[in-house]
């Protein structure tokens, strides 16, 4: 943070990085002064440090460190098209629309359900993982934050304290809920500050799920179960090794585990309900809606189905490396490989029947269009697109300070509660300043998402 005359410039980004600037202009030097002073009071507050050049290392990013064994299976799985993101890969959500996969050189991917690549997103840095929350996208990245992909403006809606290694990320209801290398679990509200933390009695937590009962966070002790309020711990069920991935259904949540299982827990009681047994270190693991079939990928590049009770139905190689992350959908399991892959596999059970006679369909490889529209996240007001009125239809919001001096959003048309918060850019908020979105929608925390894309009024 630098302040020359009435110019403030923010120089930010990762320690050891060129980083970006933002700079802006006041009226008088104590008004400039005033902002400087504000803006490293926040950080402070959150847990940042002044970053002295040459005093200070980068932020802790850890690689999940994995080996991919070839499968044992004596079939491979009826793989209906691959995309080589380029790089690799942990992230995947599949909805009604497309697909997402974002892997570690920062780029995330859309895709239709047969495999035509709709767009990409540039992020700053490697992507952990893809969450969902009802329509929202967010991408976690490795330079500690979290992008909101829900329009064709990405922005970073939070910002994780450095010392946090991240491991996993989930967000409901607007609340994040980190995971990290030290079992650690850090919950972030959709303001972007810091709600409540907890150590859990493992390390290496590649696990955190959440719902309005609880978070469950899973690490190399097991899955522990915490009040959604941090009221405190609501259960602790130690697993079959330590816990490397976690899916969730409404009444349990699964661990995928380094012994070679998939277990079901109750998340009433922490109860292990079921044990999926597998034949090698469990990556990754989904289930079809209601836990009828539960899938994992192994560390032997393999992929299973089981019944819900435990009963093994079918074990197939994925030709193509281990899967990291998978999720199934409309009968089709989607997977994303060591190799940076993203994977379409039928898994009808017709499909699986004949692969597992040997009769599998050539799998199509998807080519990036020639012209694929591109987006990256805006870092400044002068990235937005301005406007001289609100179309028919969109909402106006306006950016305005509390009564402590921090920067909200509210609401300026009619038919919406002004006194809640609106989630909105960190990076293009200015005093006074007002936006344009397509829609708002209210969340169960009492606050308003932002809906489609964000232009500033003239």
């Amino acid at each position: 943070m630098t302040v020359d005359g009435l110019v403030v410039t923010v120089r930010y980004g990762r320690i050891g990085a060129g980083g970006q600037t933002q700079t802006s202009t006041f009226a008088t030097l104590a008004k400039a002064q005033a902002a400087a002073a504000k803006k490293v009071g926040e950080k402070v507050r959150k847990g940042y440090a002044p970053a002295v050049p040459g005093q200070r290392a980068p932020r802790s990013v850890t690689r999940r460190q994995v080996t991919s064994a070839p499968s044992t299976a004596r079939a491979v799985a009826p793989v209906l098209w691959r995309f080589r993101t380029g790089s690799s890969a942990f992230g995947i959500h599949v909805d009604d629309e497309q697909c997402w996969v974002g892997n570690q050189a920062g780029d995330v991917y859309t895709l239709d359900h047969e495999g035509g690549v709709l767009a990409r997103f540039s992020l700053p840095d490697g992507v952990k993982c893809l969450v969902a929350d009802d329509f929202w996208i967010y991408a976690g990245c490795d330079d500690g934050r979290v992008y909101d992909l829900s329009s064709k403006l990405p922005f970073a809606a939070y910002d994780i304290a450095a010392d946090v290694d991240i491991f996993w990320l989930d967000i409901h209801e607007g609340l994040l809920n980190v995971s990290d290398r030290d079992g650690r679990l850090t919950v972030i509200d959709h303001e972007d500050e810091h709600q409540w933390a907890r150590r859990s009695q493992g390390e290496h937590a590649w696990m955190v799920r959440a719902d309005d009962r609880a978070v469950y966070h899973g690490h190399h002790r097991g899955v522990t179960a915490y009040a959604p309020d941090g009221g405190g711990e609501l259960w602790h069920t130690p697993t079959r090794g330590g816990v490397l991935f976690g899916w969730q259904e409404d009444d349990a949540v699964y661990a995928g585990t380094a012994h070679r299982a998939v277990q079901r827990l109750s998340k009433a009681t922490g109860a292990i309900e079921a044990t999926y047994a597998c034949d090698s270190a469990v990556y990754s693991c989904a289930t079809s809606p209601g836990g009828r079939f539960v899938f994992a990928g192994d560390a032997s590049s393999s992929v299973y189905c089981f019944d819900q009770d435990g009963t093994r139905l079918w074990k197939l190689g994925t030709g193509g490396g281990s899967a990291l992350s998978m999720q199934y959908r409309d009968g089709r399991l989607y997977l994303v490989t060591t190799d940076g892959s993203l994977v379409c596999v039928d898994a009808s059970e017709a499909a699986i029947s004949a692969a597992q006679q040997g009769t599998v369909p050539a799998p199509r490889d998807v080519k990036l269009a020639a012209a694929l529209p591109t987006y990256a996240p805006a870092t400044a007001v002068a990235a937005v697109t301005t406007v001289t009125h609100a179309p028919a239809g969109s909402v106006v919001v306006e950016c305005v300070q509390d009564t402590g001096g921090r920067l909200r959003v509210h609401v300026v048309s009619g038919g919406y509660d002004t006194s809640w918060n609106v989630q909105f850019p960190r990076a293009i908020r200015q005093p006074g300043a007002r936006y344009v979105v397509d829609a708002l929608h209210a969340a169960a925390g009492g606050f308003y998402r932002v809906r489609g894309d964000i232009r500033r009024l003239q």
